[in-house]
């Protein structure tokens, strides 16, 4: 192999350079022509000169500081980057007659005998590792052992193929896997394995495939009951096969995009087996993620053999011999730890998000909209956030609606799409939120027809920030379809301080990671700030930021009605909303008794508005007394500090009252110092015996 850095000798580079429009590439391009300029020894200043051009993008300077950063690597981009450049723009390399000075024409014959071909550090690396390993070195058992231990779990199906069918084809011979066999485990066909010695036994131990076209084996893990792609198990890894490459070069390719693969495979023919982790949750996330890496490997210059992408694929079984090769496990566990960490470290260092697209091109065929969760307010896969005051049973309707998800029944007048729910309980004892889902189904009289589509994911007094429970969560609901993720209340696990616009710009992208891979709604609720609502538009009621009202893509909010004389145990509501993806909805009154909120059917409700109580809460205020306003403050301490220690510790941190409250810490530290009943403590306010 001849080393691309030969041809700054054959081609002139500021031929090359006219041939490209610097406007036409991204931005990882750009820098790449100056890496190669650099490596070629160019200055800086053809790379200015050049990239000129472009002067929608152009800025001054930009090119001599990049040029600074370029540190040189083992695995340089060369000229033959540019010269790839200019021929995808139309520009033709010369013919071998119009070389001069005895230059190489592109496609020159180079006598090895003459001069010894040369490859890089990559290559030259690459070529190291994969000799392949003689035979009195070679344990082909242990090599499928170790495959077998790296991708799966003792008590998963593993499915593999020894036996073919052969089809005669144009003068030769065509092997053609069978299904094979799906039925053993991988703990299984470990054990035995341990007792392999040597050819014979593996052919024993599998079948005796034709040493012709060796084995094949599923890289995922099946369900016992055959061998198509609904019999994935676990939709855990795709396949990266590519042959127009030299494997050195597949190699090199492979470790300089640091794929998170965790086997590597050779074929005993002219391709590496990347075994990937993609760690999707559903056949659909599958598919997206295939699609992304396969993208991500044509960019780079790995041709993917696109007909890999099913999860229920074969892959060759290492261990086996093929035609006088082996097929041999090259390594295993390379690259990046998971999908998330390769994802997050491929788009910090290289420009791979999606490209713009032309709306004309989807004009007439555009995507289908995700259908409704909640009819008229909320699509699968959004976020929503309900709203309200202490005592408005937020958590009730929380656990409403889990029932009429699972039930495909409606919520506050509003009909339900039917599937699995997740509650996530973050403030009640085990015993209590149960009891509470048993005590809603019997009011609402519904039967419990569909219980197994509700799940609840007891955390009180286990609860960790957003940023560290939305892995957790993902992890665990992989898999589940659930339609919904339920989280109650958010306060518990807030990050940072929720009057920063910021901080809780960053802890509301945990919901959208959550939808984002597990592909379902995600439902929180919040309280409001202290003070009188009625005034305020349904959107500016929440405690903390206006993030929280802005973020999600519908708000429901409740607000407190005075009921009509007569009424008695009963509390009468409104609820508002804030919607993206629907029209506005007049107002809904219901009303809260207790355990469950019902329809105003009356219409009793209608003429009801909350403002009417602000002349009399502002005359009360008015004529209130300091030592009022003082009791009003210690009883508001009292109340905070019950809610939030749930565990009776006698300690609670600043931020949850600041976030209960909606206080700033000031004015908490000013509450705390005057209560008799509590003091400052290193890690927040804690409770003391009151004075006599």
């Amino acid at each position: 192999m001849r080393e691309m850095r030969g041809m700054q000798t054959k081609y002139d580079i500021n031929e090359l350079l006219a041939a490209i429009d610097p406007a036409r590439l991204n931005y990882q391009e750009w820098l790449n022509v100056g890496m190669a300029l650099r490596e070629e020894g160019q200055l800086v200043e053809i790379w200015e000169n050049w990239s000129r051009r472009d002067a929608g993008r152009y800025h001054p300077g930009e090119c001599a500081a990049k040029w600074r950063s370029f540190r040189g690597s083992a695995t340089p981009v060369t000229l033959g980057t540019v010269v790839q450049y200019a021929k995808e723009q139309g520009w033709q390399p010369p013919l071998a007659g119009d070389c001069e000075r005895g230059e190489l024409a592109w496609d020159a014959v180079i006598n090895d005998e003459a001069k010894p071909p040369r490859i890089n550090k990559a290559e030259a690396a690459a070529a190291a590792i994969l000799q392949e390993p003689a035979d009195d070195e070679w344990q082909p058992a242990q090599d499928l052992r170790r495959y077998l231990e790296t991708l799966f779990y003792n008590d998963e199906r593993v499915g593999y193929v020894t036996h073919f069918r052969v089809v005669d084809k144009d003068g030769g011979k065509v092997f053609s896997p069978t299904k094979g066999v799906w039925d053993r485990t991988a703990g299984q066909l470990i054990r035995k394995l341990a007792e392999c010695k040597s050819d014979e036994d593996m052919r024993f131990l599998l079948g005796d495939y034709p040493a012709e076209a060796g084995a094949y084996i599923r890289f995922n893990p099946l369900d016992g009951q055959g061998v198509r792609d609904a019999n994935v198990a676990d939709f855990r890894y795709a396949l990266v096969e590519s042959d127009t490459l030299p494997v050195e070069q597949q190699y090199a390719v492979i470790r300089q995009l640091e794929l998170p693969a965790a086997c590597l495979v050779h074929s005993g023919g002219k391709s590496l087996h990347a075994i990937v982790r993609v760690e999707a949750a559903s056949l659909e996330q599958y598919r997206e993620r295939v699609r992304y890496l396969y993208a991500v490997c044509q960019k780079h210059g790995l041709e993917v053999d696109k007909q890999n992408s099913n999860p229920a694929r074969l892959s060759r079984l290492p261990g086996v011999w093929r035609a006088g090769r082996k097929q041999w496990l090259v390594a295993t566990n390379i690259g990046k730890g998971s999908w998330q960490e390769w994802q997050k470290w491929l788009e910090s260092v290289t420009d791979d998000l999606p490209e713009p697209e032309s709306l004309s091109t989807v004009w007439d065929n555009l995507p289908e909209l995700a259908a409704p969760l909640i009819e008229g307010v909320l699509r699968q896969g959004h976020k929503m956030l309900l709203a309200g005051p202490s005592k408005a049973g937020k958590s009730f309707a929380l656990i409403e609606l889990c029932c009429a998800i699972a039930e495909g029944r409606s919520w506050l007048g509003w009909q339900c799409a039917q599937g699995r729910v997740l509650y996530v309980n973050l403030e009640l004892d085990r015993a209590s939120c149960l009891h509470r889902f048993k005590d809603v189904y019997t009011r609402l009289g519904w039967p419990a027809a569909n219980l197994q589509n509700i799940d609840v994911w007891n955390l009180r007094g286990n609860a960790v920030p957003m940023d560290q429970l939305a892995p957790k969560l993902i992890r665990r609901a992989a898999q589940k379809n659930y339609l919904a993720v339920i989280i109650d209340p958010i306060y518990k696990v807030i990050t940072g301080d929720e009057n920063s616009a910021d901080q809780m710009a960053n802890f509301c992208n945990q919901f959208d990671k959550v939808c984002n891979e597990l592909g379902c709604a995600v439902i929180y609720c919040h309280h409001h700030s202290k003070g009188f609502q009625g005034s305020k538009r349904s959107m500016d009621r929440a405690s903390g930021s206006g993030v929280f009202a802005r973020d999600p893509d519908a708000l429901l909010d409740l607000i407190e009605l005075s009921a009509p004389p007569g009424q008695t145990g009963a509390t009468a509501w409104r609820v508002e909303g804030t919607l993206r993806e629907f029209p506005k909805f007049a107002p809904v009154n219901i009303w809260f008794d207790y355990p469950v909120h019902l329809l105003d059917a009356t219409g009793c409700l209608q003429d009801v508005q909350p403002e009417a109580e602000l002349a009399g809460w502002q005359k009360s205020k008015q004529a209130a007394q300091p030592k009022d306003r003082q009791k009003e403050r210690r009883e508001a301490l009292e109340k905070a500090f019950a809610a939030c220690d749930m565990e009776n510790t006698g300690c609670v941190p600043l931020v949850q009252l600041i976030t209960y409250l909606g206080k700033s810490k000031n004015t908490i530290r000013d509450y705390v110092d005057e209560h008799p009943g509590f003091e400052r403590c290193k890690d927040g306010v804690k409770r003391v015996k009151k004075a006599d």
